[in-house]
């Protein structure tokens, strides 16, 4: 993995490339902002040999995001130089990732429809596409020629054509979606054919390679593999360097595009096989690559020659460093839940991350004012506030009631499809181990324990307290909140339980419950069902459990009573009566555990309320609040 590799005329220092992650972090202006340099300059420290741009869309109506880099405007090549030389300056190959959404186009980036081969609904962000005239796409390829030669004057060492992941090549390519009449639609492969040529006009000696989906995922709209295979051998034939393979399709199978952490990985493997087997070309296997165990096997089946790591280097930036030094137990993983990064661009936020929230800032600096700080509850905002009030020099005193930390960080990875966020947890109690700050658990912050820690700041990251709902009748049942659930401090009795409360929480519940065999009603007085989830972590789920028999979302659904012999509900107006259930579990949402009493607050100079205690939302959230409390003081 940490050997060198010659990628046309460029030499690798190692086998390691960093993909094209969209950011958010530049300037609405087009320009080039600090946190965009801070991003580059971590993740090219010792890191992948080379450092792939977040995509740029060679012309402004294929822009994905209001804050997306840019290379179509006058002053982009002196802006992106900014990037260029900031990898350069530690040792790294930059490359220039040229695209255009078509159809995944974002109007309100763009100001205008989205347009494509032909006119398609992309699902995904639920625009029509208008088709596109043959002015239109002679101006589309005449920005990629111009894009490439910005690319020479800024100073890249490598371009990557996007062409796969239903961008607007892959509509070309793909006969279910090119439904064309013209040159355009008669040979598909022509629009590729001339950007291919345009990037070679614009810069004749700079290397290049093209990215592609493996497989697209979608039966119904995905390209099929003798659409793609032409492609393969164009690229080849036009003397491209490699090949580098991501999966999925943006706007018809998004959880692939962006490898959820709970699909499958054997996919993947067989579209890299296929590759294998159709082109000479050097590939680049993209998606989920953050276990080192994992790289090593595709590199030492032959799958790839190259190793992509995207959300991985967001969640740790030392972690090559810390593989190629052996120190594989300090790596802070990323669990693919995409909550921290995807999420937030899809609510118009720039990325982040849930175990990393330094990630394109720099670093804290010492205190000149160091304070003794107390921070009650071990829960993502405690652990992270006590870890970096720690690095900065205080001196840090965390206490938590329970006998381990994380809260409910500690829950999440328990719920079916998250089993890879157990890792992230580990990675944060690691760290702050490794930080100085003194861990008591087993203990709660009361007045006795302020009197003797005797601290200039308290920090309250106590976390949040289940809502129990006033129903008339609930409390002759046998119930349990969810946090009781996945706490294991309960037993379920069955065969029928009733979940209150079909939030991201409550939907958990119910599909872990329905495949364990256990006949499970889910009710939400409001919808959407799952409400402030992740998008396709939602989708996915809620397609999980539409495959389960005994499980029954019911939206719109108010529980009114429990009675001796049925469950009164009424739902959407219309009253009805449910059979009675054997257990009751209760996920209708959060409230903040109390703040200290009085008395402590009147012998603590100061007290901050953070997380969950302040306002019950989710695990970023938590973690920001506990890296902001951090940079306060």
């Amino acid at each position: 993995m940490f050997e060198g590799f010659r990628l046309g005329n460029i030499e690798m220092a190692n086998r390691f490339v960093f993909p094209p992650i969209k950011l958010a972090y530049g300037n609405p202006n087009g320009t080039v902002s600090d946190r965009q340099l801070e991003f580059y300059h971590q993740i090219a420290r010792e890191g992948p040999a080379v450092v792939i741009l977040e995509p740029v869309s060679v012309t402004a109506d294929g822009k994905e995001h209001p804050k997306q880099l840019c290379v179509h405007l006058p002053e982009s090549p002196k802006e992106l130089k900014k990037i260029v030389d900031a990898v350069h300056n530690e040792n790294r190959v930059v490359c220039l990732h040229l695209n255009h959404a078509g159809a995944a186009a974002n109007p309100m980036a763009t100001g205008v429809k989205p347009k494509s081969p032909s006119g398609i609904t992309c699902p995904a962000t639920g625009q029509e596409a208008e088709p596109l005239s043959e002015d239109e796409i002679r101006g589309i390829v005449a920005g990629y020629r111009t894009a490439a030669q910005k690319a020479v004057k800024a100073g890249f060492d490598l371009i990557e054509v996007q062409a796969g992941h239903g961008y607007l090549i892959s509509q070309f390519l793909n006969g279910k979606i090119n439904k064309r009449d013209d040159q355009y639609g008669r040979d598909r492969l022509l629009f590729a054919k001339e950007v291919l040529s345009a990037v070679k006009q614009g810069a004749p000696d700079t290397p290049f390679i093209v990215r592609i989906s493996g497989n697209e995922m979608s039966p119904e709209f995905g390209i099929d593999q003798e659409d793609l295979l032409p492609f393969v051998n164009l690229a080849e034939q036009f003397g491209a360097s490699a090949i580098h393979v991501g999966m999925g399709n943006a706007c018809f199978s998004p959880p692939w595009y962006f490898h959820h952490g709970s699909l499958p990985e054997q996919p993947q493997v067989d579209a890299l096989e296929w590759l294998r087997k159709k082109t000479s070309l050097p590939l680049i296997a993209a998606g989920r690559m953050g276990r080192k165990e994992r790289a090593k096997e595709v590199l030492k089946k032959g799958l790839a020659d190259l190793i992509a790591l995207g959300r991985p280097m967001l969640a740790d930036s030392y972690l090559l460093e810390k593989w190629q030094k052996g120190k594989d137990e300090d790596v802070i993983f990323c669990g693919y839940c995409l909550q921290g990064c995807l999420h937030r661009l899809k609510n118009g936020q720039p990325l982040g991350c849930n175990v990393n929230p330094e990630i394109g800032l720099p670093p804290l600096e010492r205190t000149d004012h160091p304070m003794k700080i107390l921070i009650a509850g071990g829960g993502p905002a405690g652990m992270v506030a006590a870890t970096y009030m720690a690095r900065r020099g205080h001196r840090v005193s965390l206490v938590e009631k329970r006998d381990s930390l994380g809260g409910q960080f500690a829950l999440a990875w328990q719920a079916p499809g998250k089993e890879t966020m157990k890792e992230g947890l580990a990675g944060l109690e690691r760290t702050l181990e490794e930080s100085g700050a003194s861990i008591l658990t087993n203990r709660t912050v009361d007045l006795e324990l302020v009197r003797k820690y005797a601290p200039d700041l308290l920090v309250w990251a106590t976390g949040a307290l289940q809502n129990i709902p006033e129903i008339p009748g609930l409390h002759d049942q046998y119930t349990m909140t969810s946090l009781e659930f996945f706490r294991g401090e309960k037993e379920v009795q069955g065969p029928r339980v009733l979940v209150i409360g079909a939030g991201r929480t409550g939907l958990e519940v119910a599909e872990k419950l329905g495949k364990e065999g256990y006949e499970v009603v889910t009710t939400k007085r409001t919808d959407p069902i799952g409400g402030m989830m992740e998008m396709i972590t939602k989708n996915l789920a809620l397609m999980r459990i539409g495959q389960i028999a005994k499980v029954t979302l019911m939206p719109h659904t108010t529980v009114t009573a429990f009675l001796p012999q049925t469950v009164d509900i009424e739902q959407d107006g219309v009253r009805m009566s449910l059979e009675p259930f054997q257990t009751v579990i209760l996920s209708s949402g959060t409230v903040p555990v109390p703040g200290p009493d009085a008395e402590i607050k009147k012998i603590v100079p100061k007290v901050q309320i953070i997380g969950d205690a302040e306002k019950p939302q989710d695990i970023f959230s938590a973690v920001q609040a506990g890296y902001t409390i951090a940079q306060s003081y």
